[in-house]
């Protein structure tokens, strides 16, 4: 497996080790040891979950507060999505700045995206199912959110806005500046 780091510190992307043969491929998705290891993180997730979604989709920008706050590290098993990764610690040099990621069943990769940061992803494909793991367990009372097309963040979503469906719920969330503060 390979980390890249993005510009956002503790941001980074995840690329697991793919063997094809005539068959098809295998490749291994996670691995506690390595992942701990290779990032130099002490990561223990505790919760899976799964999403299925059309094109055009966008499902975020969402965070946990507090203790509650969370990692994520988060693929695609089918389809595509554009990833989305906002920093959204205060003190950080890159706050308000937020790292884009095609995420697809062709590459593979995975985006790891550290406590302190909003997450979002829209689908580029006729469907897509999305999948992550969360080293806290979501907790209702802690969840916060930025709307998507907040002008302070400026996030090119790479698809016009009249082709995306957003639920109403995240069509009414702040912007970053109105958002619930992490800690």
């Amino acid at each position: 497996m390979m980390i890249t780091p993005t510009r956002l510190a503790g941001c980074f992307v995840y690329e697991p080790k793919v063997f094809f043969d005539s068959r098809g491929y295998f490749m291994e998705t996670f691995n506690q040891r390595d992942f701990n290891e290779i990032s130099g993180l002490e990561i223990k997730f505790v919760q899976d979950n799964q999403s299925f979604s059309s094109k055009g989709v966008l499902r975020g920008l969402h965070y946990q507060i507090g203790e509650h706050s969370q990692s994520k590290l988060v693929q695609v098993l089918q389809g595509s999505v554009l990833d989305i990764a906002v920093d959204i610690r205060p003190e950080s040099k890159t706050y308000g700045q937020y790292h884009a990621e095609i995420l697809n069943d062709i590459n593979h990769k995975q985006l790891f995206i550290p406590k302190g940061f909003a997450h979002g992803f829209l689908v580029l494909s006729d469907t897509a199912l999305f999948f992550y793991k969360c080293d806290q367990y979501y907790c209702a009372e802690s969840e916060g959110g930025i709307l998507y097309n907040d002008a302070f963040l400026n996030i090119d979503w790479q698809l016009p806005e009249k082709d995306l469906i957003v639920s109403e719920k995240d069509l009414k969330l702040p912007g970053i500046q109105q958002a619930k503060k992490i800690w």
